[in-house]
């Protein structure tokens, strides 16, 4: 086997454990607990940084009240005007995507996942300019150690 050869294969397994998957501007992590408790350390941790719950949806509920079947799905809608104004400044479109969301949902193997919107992708979505550069990194930061401490083992 070439040098090439091996260190490719080594890469493959060291990052076979990466539990966090981004495409599209959509990050996903995959939590160390179940649907409900996700969803309530995540809330608890946007409380704390002061950040403003607006809404809790749950999907799942939604589709049994029609009848419907679906694994645990909620979304979370949180922010705060501090953050968000200034990139409605530079683009009023980037509106659509605020305030943030966060997903909480279930897959077929019973793995719980967090998924949301990368400012970062939400930014050049909308054509944001360089002035808001620092929001967009700060609300980048602030969402990922949001998810982290969400999904984290203790």
């Amino acid at each position: 086997m070439t040098r090439a050869k091996v260190l490719a294969l080594i890469a493959v397994i060291c990052l076979w454990g990466v539990q966090a998957v981004a495409a599209d501007g959509l990050t996903t992590i995959r939590s160390s607990y179940g649907p409900n408790d996700t969803m309530n350390r995540l809330k608890a941790e946007v409380k704390a940084k002061g950040l403003t719950v607006f809404a809790r949806i749950d999907h799942a509920a939604a589709a049994a009240a029609v009848g419907l079947s679906l694994r645990p799905t909620e979304v979370v809608i949180f922010g705060n005007a501090k953050g968000g104004t200034p990139l409605m400044q530079s683009m009023q479109a980037i509106g659509i995507d605020l305030p943030l969301q966060a997903l909480v949902w279930q897959d077929g193997s019973g793995s719980t996942w967090l998924s949301y919107s990368d400012p970062g992708w939400l930014g050049k979505r909308h054509g944001l300019g360089h002035k808001v550069d620092a929001t967009v990194s700060a609300l980048a930061a602030a969402l990922d150690a949001l998810a982290r401490a969400a999904t984290a083992s203790p």
